[in-house]
């Protein structure tokens, strides 16, 4: 029998997405299940991008170029003139979500067995991305204990080989919600600098900022242009996870030129998802501004309702809308499972995304799940309430 290859073995399974199974067997006996395990909004998409796919004028449903339709390109940088980052049309590629952007910068800037020093609980994709590129995750590790601040900035000097090509950040954080001050870009961006690597940031959560917090962008950061690259995404922007457009944005010409090959590979992005996101791009502060007073009010919610279970224990976020809670438990994997597969409280479950995953330090991150705080005030109280009872009743 032909075999797999090693790279497809060492694969890592999506801490977010592999209990999808139990969830689904959950359903067929008839319980209700509350997601807390991924970061799919309910908030509305807006109604201006779906209102240009329904009324789109297109005969032929074509190709665009493989950077993205130039009018697309065009207004994506007047966005971010508004939010004071100075790129032109020329510095973006449109991509199939920002996945692929990350993927297109892994394989624009480094080969088999490079390291990426990334600072960790991250998003768990980040570890499947490194796989599929052959090359290496060197964390820096922070802790719940410290609400997942960044360590300090000497910390990641230390990991530095002549392997290494990259530092990754994401910004705020997925998973831990965490928000790099301006000052701590300031000391990466030196450090990159220092030792000629390209500083990684994905900024997918920018306007999810909270507590009269600013956001403080790698792009805004004078003399990084040569280093800096920035991935970004509408998905959680406009809650428009299906369209799958993303960008890569850097102003290094020849990052641009070489993540355009990949590109091209892939011929171009879908042209209905380019429709919608364009469109969206018309949507009005008003609707960004009730959607963070939202995020803000469930997350104060959440975190209120966690800290009233003995033995959690919980970090705060000020961006994005993830925490990490760590439970008093031995293995939230198992936890998760048997969540979905044994456990209900009034016929009713929760869904939780194990943390292990986040994390590419073995070992680390067994006790903690991430929470996706995603779904309305009534639903997230019942959703902890589940959460408290169950942790009354479970053995390890």
């Amino acid at each position: 029998m032909p075999k797999i290859s090693q790279k497809g073995q060492l694969m890592p399974e999506s801490p977010i997405r592999k209990l999808v199974p139990y969830a689904e067997l959950a359903y067929k006996k008839g319980k209700t299940v509350y997601h807390l395990n991924i970061g799919q909004p309910d908030i509305k998409t807006p109604q201006v991008a779906l209102d240009a796919v329904k009324v789109h004028s297109l005969d032929i449903l074509a190709y665009t170029r493989s950077e993205g339709s130039e009018e697309y390109r065009k207004k994506i940088a007047e966005y971010y003139k508004k939010n004071n980052i100075y790129v032109s049309h020329e510095d973006i590629i449109v991509t199939t979500g920002g996945s692929e952007a990350l993927l297109f910068a892994f394989g624009s800037i480094m080969d088999s067995d490079d390291e990426i020093i990334i600072p960790e609980p991250f998003y768990a994709n980040y570890n499947g991305f490194s796989t599929a590129s052959n090359i290496k995750v060197v964390p820096v590790i922070s802790k719940i204990e410290d609400n997942f601040a960044l360590p300090a900035i000497e910390e990641f000097e230390k990991l530095i080989t002549p392997k290494t090509k990259a530092i990754l950040i994401c910004n705020p954080g997925n998973p831990t919600g965490y928000l790099y001050s301006k000052d701590e870009i300031k000391k990466l961006a030196q450090i990159v600098k220092k030792h000629d690597l390209f500083l990684i940031a994905d900024e997918v959560y920018r306007e999810f900022v909270y507590d009269g917090n600013e956001f403080y962008s790698i792009m805004q950061e004078e003399g990084l242009e040569d280093y800096a690259i920035m991935i970004d995404s509408v998905s959680k922007r406009y809650s428009m996870c299906g369209a799958r457009i993303g960008y890569l944005v850097s102003k290094n010409k020849n990052v641009i030129k070489t993540a355009l090959k990949f590109a091209q590979a892939r011929l171009s992005p879908p042209t209905l998802a380019q429709i919608a996101s364009e469109a969206a791009l018309q949507t009005p502060q008003s609707y960004f501004d009730e959607v963070i007073d939202e995020y803000v009010k469930r997350r104060n919610i959440l975190i209120n309702e966690l800290e009233k279970i003995e033995g959690v224990k919980v970090a705060k976020p000020n961006g994005a809308f993830y925490c990490i809670a760590e439970l008093p438990i031995k293995n939230a994997d198992k936890f998760a499972q048997w969540l979905l597969e044994t456990f209900d409280y009034n016929n009713e479950t929760v869904m939780v995304a194990p943390a292990a995953g986040f994390y590419s330090t073995p070992g680390v991150g067994l006790n903690q799940i991430r929470i996706a705080y995603v779904l309305n005030e009534t639903s997230l109280i019942k959703a902890v309430k589940i959460l408290g009872e169950a942790l009354k009743v479970y053995k390890d």
